[in-house]
């Protein structure tokens, strides 16, 4: 399925080249189905991926939707078939997301690895995948962007932000919104305060199902432009605010937040202005100390694969728009403000998401095939 109805067209050989790369690394090829259940990315992916997914039924009335990512399919695999155990996949398919001015199927290929405790290792690793990835489809001198969804969330914990006004925060960071609506607190008309009340704490996917019923009563399929599962995750969010007393960042967390969404250079030296940014700050937490240690210990990981480590760019305010990242992601583009030609990162809470007992460390990326256009 294209935009103008044509048939995607298929993987090049440089294509299945870069496979044979990943395969050589010990990462299994695995294809999981096109059809997946619908609620894992409602749930669990940003909002971009959330208003494009092709949602379908299937005989029983449960509904699907065609695969718009790798990621959350391959974590359900590994669940079925390796569940607590480390394993490394890759893949290259179709992805289906609705796209103006683009094909709304084009091919993905990318990396998965999971389970693996050497943390800044396994993250060092995949970024070297990508790169030599690149390399070997003959793209070099690329720009390679790097942020920390670990850090900022440290950060936020460790100034002490609610939790609604942290789920906003870093949410507007990640779509490159201002702050300047989080910063003061969020008001709560006293006409919703018993609904909010009611489903402060209830299961996302049944105040989502309560939002559809409603609507599809009034047979109202919109509302200003969102869907139903939209102002669900509207309501959510205005409960958690409604029970925080409607916190928001407050002026000295806005003063510091500011400080660090400003950093920009090369890792190493990000690491030493986020360190000072700290103790400026006077913040003493646990949670921020180790995600700063693991910044750095990455930085030498990165460095001892013999990567440019002075030549990529660390930007506090870079997020990448997936709900599910939880530390290190990158990107990289053929120049600076371009779209990424490779983009991933660490996802350690999605497996328990998926139903998983504990949680796992994961990390991976995903190449944009269409975008570099090699062989053909």
């Amino acid at each position: 399925m294209t935009g103008n109805g044509a048939a995607a067209p298929r993987p090049a050989a440089a294509h299945e080249a870069l496979l044979a790369l990943f395969e050589d690394r010990g990462y299994a090829r695995v294809e999981p189905p096109v059809l997946q259940p619908v609620e894992p990315f409602l749930e669990l992916s940003g909002e971009d991926i959330r208003r494009r997914i092709f949602i379908t039924q299937d005989g029983a009335g449960a509904e699907l939707c065609l695969r718009p990512e790798y990621t959350i399919p391959v974590g359900r695999h590994h669940r079925a078939v390796a569940d607590g155990q480390a394993a490394d996949y890759s893949y290259l398919g179709p992805v289906f997301r609705l796209r103006a001015a683009e094909p709304d199927e084009f091919h993905q290929a990318g990396i998965e690895s999971i389970g693996r405790t050497d943390v800044p290792a396994a993250d060092a690793e995949i970024l070297d995948l990508a790169l030599d990835g690149l390399d070997r489809l003959g793209r070099r001198d690329q720009q390679v962007r790097l942020g920390d969804m670990g850090l900022i969330t440290a950060l936020l914990d460790a100034l002490n932000v609610q939790p609604a006004a942290k789920r906003r925060t870093l949410r507007a960071v990640a779509a490159g919104r201002s702050l300047d609506e989080i910063a003061t607190p969020v008001p709560v008309d006293a006409a919703h305060a018993g609904l909010l009340s009611a489903i402060q704490g209830q299961d996302p996917q049944g105040v989502r199902a309560f939002v559809e019923d409603v609507l599809a009563i009034a047979g109202i399929s919109r509302v200003g432009g969102r869907t139903a599962g939209e102002i669900a995750e509207r309501f959510l969010a205005k409960a958690a605010a409604h029970a925080e007393g409607g916190a928001g960042l407050g002026a000295r967390a806005r003063e510091v937040l500011d400080a660090y969404l400003a950093l920009t250079g090369d890792p190493d030296a990000a690491a030493l202005a986020a360190r000072d940014l700290v103790r400026r700050a006077g913040l003493d937490d646990p949670r921020l100390e180790a995600a700063l240690a693991l910044f750095e210990e990455r930085n030498g990981f990165i460095a001892a694969r013999g990567l440019p480590l002075e030549r990529f760019v660390f930007t506090g305010s870079f997020a990448r728009n997936l709900d599910y990242y939880t530390g290190f992601i990158f990107e990289v583009a053929q120049d600076a403000g371009e779209k990424p030609v490779v983009g991933g990162g660490r996802y350690d809470g999605l497996l328990q998401h998926l139903g998983s007992a504990e949680p796992l460390p994961a990390v991976g990326c995903s190449f944009w095939l269409e975008r570099l256009g090699s062989g053909r």
